[in-house]
């Protein structure tokens, strides 16, 4: 097993070039939220930004449109057909897809809600985006654990579990023995699997293991697992292998927790003060 360390991550992060221009850095694609959870797609798009995306799209429901429009500065939300929950209608379908064509990543889950019919929606779309690589997270998690059996097999993904969510995916909670199921999630779906919580570790299907030392009780709040996978997503669109994408994400996210504690303290931080820290971070990984 690997110890994150500043070091090592920072050796992973793929050079920028100084000509670049936006279509350097990676497309981004995010279908998530719903009515009553619109904080999460704006939380995971404006982290993927403050990650050195190129450009972040954001599938969201009609109604959640109007939120996300007004807290994306520099994310580029669009309405899609919901239902009469407030949730991504099947019909969205098509529209997500003909934006996920010209992305370099996806990210699917934050906010999304749960219904039978979005379950045929997050199963077509694993389905039909094969080959990109592709973050899985909150609710895409938990469709994903009532059609495992039948699901494609990708290689190309990141999940990214709490302990409920896992359990739920593989039927049994990890309880104190978390480096063996995170590695028998990666193995099971042939997945990079993110195994959420106290030192966080990072799982590949060939046996790696990466644990987290960074991060703190503070980020214990409703948000921050959509910050991660913002940021994740964000790495994967600037070119970095799915391993090294999920180990660096999570370590840059508790180290981002780790200033939040210091300026704010534990109680009060929230997920957003993660994404304020952000750059700091990132400067303290290419000074």
């Amino acid at each position: 097993m690997t110890e994150l360390s500043r070091e090592l991550v920072a050796s992973w992060l793929p050079r920028r070039a100084e000509d670049g221009h936006k279509g350097s850095f990676g497309k981004a694609l995010i279908a998530a939220g719903s009515v009553g959870f619109t904080g999460a797609p704006v939380l995971a798009a404006n982290a993927c930004v403050r990650s050195g995306a190129g450009l972040v799209f954001l599938a969201v429901p009609e109604s959640v449109w109007p939120v996300a429009a007004v807290k994306c500065d520099e994310a580029m939300p669009f309405p899609c057909p919901e239902d009469e929950g407030g949730r991504l209608a099947p019909e969205a379908l098509s529209s997500i897809l003909e934006r996920a064509a010209g992305c370099d990543g996806l990210l699917l889950g934050p906010g999304l809600g749960q219904s039978p019919a979005l379950d045929g929606l997050v199963t077509a779309f694993l389905r039909e985006t094969k080959g990109k690589p592709l973050v899985l997270d909150a609710d895409g998690l938990n469709a994903l654990s009532r059609h495992i059996d039948s699901t494609v097999n990708r290689s190309d993904w990141i999940l990214t579990p709490h302990d409920g969510e896992y359990a739920r995916l593989m039927g049994s909670f990890p309880g104190e023995r978390r480096e063996e199921a995170a590695l028998a999630l990666a193995r099971r779906l042939n997945c990079i699997s993110v195994l959420k919580g106290h030192r966080t570790l990072i799982a590949s299907p060939q046996g790696e293991l990466l644990r987290n030392t960074t991060g703190n009780h503070g980020m214990a709040k409703g948000g921050s697992g959509d910050v991660l996978s913002g940021v994740i997503l964000s790495l994967l669109v600037q070119g970095m292998p799915p391993l090294q994408a999920a180990g660096a994400g999570v370590w840059v996210h508790g180290r981002a927790g780790d200033i939040a504690a210091r300026r704010y303290g534990f109680r009060g931080m929230t997920p957003s003060d993660l994404i304020r820290c952000l750059p700091q971070v990132w400067k303290e990984l290419e000074s």
